[in-house]
């Protein structure tokens, strides 16, 4: 008997963020072996769903060069990666939407397929990654129906995405031996490091 078709799943890259530590780089073009961050996460994240939109708030026609939609915050000042959650949940053609940050070129190739078993199995609103005993809250996938708790929670002045993982009830998914595949390039010093992690 034949399995059913695994459901639709719309993917978001966010790139939406002030990138501080980065010295104000917009931090999805910074260059690793000559290719943008973003190039590296949408190789990794692009075979593992149906529909793939980039959330940016500068730099947009740079960004648009890749090829997927790119949509921005439809919140003002920059609050945080809930934002961009926010405007990939608003805007995703299908019911269930992952989540992964620009800086992560090394995500695991089967992040959607282990956060969906989980989301299924659990009858869950939210299924969030975690490794080497570190929730990676960025990495998360939600059914579509929890933006109205996600606007609520937002209002009432909420900028913590873990805060809001627990009002949601999101059940964690554990990648053991995979802490690297995680790993945020957020510095100079991060970039660097990568360059030598992959010489």
């Amino acid at each position: 008997m034949r399995s059913p078709p695994r459901p639709l799943v719309t993917g978001v890259v966010l790139c939406g963020g002030r990138a501080r530590r980065m010295g104000g780089a917009d931090k999805g073009l910074v260059l690793l072996r000559g290719r943008p961050l973003v190039a590296h996460v949408l190789d990794r994240l692009t075979p593992q769903v149906d529909q793939v939109l980039i959330n940016a708030n500068r730099s947009l026609a740079a960004y648009r060069a890749f090829g997927p939609e790119v949509v921005e915050d439809d919140i003002d000042g920059f609050p945080g990666p809930l934002a961009g959650v926010r405007c990939g949940l608003a805007r995703a053609a299908h019911g269930l939407v992952v989540t992964v940050p620009c800086d992560a070129p090394g995500l695991p190739a089967d992040l959607v397929a282990r956060l969906l078993s989980a989301l299924l199995e659990g009858d869950t609103s939210a299924a969030v990654a975690s490794s080497g005993g570190r929730t990676q809250p960025v990495f998360a996938l939600y059914r579509r129906s929890v933006l109205p708790t996600l606007d609520g929670f937002l209002a009432a002045g909420g900028r913590k995405v873990d805060e809001w993982h627990s009002e949601i009830g999101a059940v964690h998914v554990v990648f053991d031996g995979a802490e690297h595949a995680f790993d945020n390039i957020n510095t100079p010093e991060d970039l660097a490091r990568a360059e030598r992690a992959l010489e």
